[in-house]
């Protein structure tokens, strides 16, 4: 099984890599188109020259080694896909053989995550847009995508992978709810960065506490993706 994971940053996606890593009969890979939206884009990300060596830049590259065999011969092939990566020219099309989820998260929780590291995100940063849009694809290739809320996750993660793993016909594995410390040797050159709570951590954290206040300026930022965040959250397990 390929496993397609849809999301935005800053939304428990690296957790859910490990997760998945953590199976045993699973290979992962993280964020394989980065490099190629970088350079599509011009975007001056943090270790921006990294990515761009340790990645192709070259998206049809790209699909074709994430549709080609599936490292170390694993049964199942985890991907930790960021919708914001897929800009127009990328191709679509291998989408129909995965098996494709939606990890989504409230919109003011990830802006004040994303801004603790890369200040003043806008729309296009955060993938709710995108999200949208992709979702809207595989439901019509598809139909009826799967969607799960990290705040569900966070709150109960055995129920929710559970519910996670029945949804897409795979075996669940109570090795999902742990992992080791320190981070997955296939983490993106970017992981020092953005990944430093996740590198201490061994387990998905707690459920979370109040939404975080909104500063004004990104109101209007918060207020589009909550639009789709909230169409997405009606058909959420």
């Amino acid at each position: 099984m390929r496993i397609a994971m849809w999301s935005g940053p800053r939304n428990l996606s690296t957790a859910m890599m490990y997760s998945f890593g953590a199976r045993g009969d699973c290979a992962v890979v993280d964020e394989p188109f980065y490099a190629a939206y970088l350079a599509a884009t011009g975007l001056d990300h943090p270790m921006r020259d990294a990515i761009l060596k340790a990645q192709s830049t070259d998206a049809d590259e790209v699909v074709a080694k994430i549709t080609g065999a599936v490292p170390g011969g694993f049964d199942h092939y985890y991907q930790k896909h960021m919708t914001q990566h897929m800009v127009p020219g990328v191709s679509r099309t291998w989408m129909r053989d995965m098996v494709n989820v939606f990890l989504i998260r409230h919109p003011a929780r990830v802006i004040a995550s994303y801004a603790a590291k890369r200040e003043d995100p806008t729309l296009e940063d955060i993938g709710f847009a995108q999200q949208a849009e992709l979702f809207d694809d595989v439901n019509s290739w598809q139909g009826s995508p799967v969607v799960i809320d990290s705040t569900d996750i966070r709150k109960d993660p055995d129920k929710m992978l559970r519910r996670l793993c029945k949804a897409i016909g795979l075996p669940f594995t109570p090795k999902m709810l742990s992992w080791p410390r320190g981070g997955h040797p296939e983490d993106g050159p970017w992981a020092p960065h953005w990944y430093g709570s996740v590198w201490k951590s061994t387990g998905f954290a707690a459920a979370e506490g109040p939404l975080p206040h909104v500063p004004e300026h990104l109101q209007d930022v918060h207020d589009i993706a909550m639009k789709h965040y909230n169409r997405l959250k009606t058909v959420a397990l």
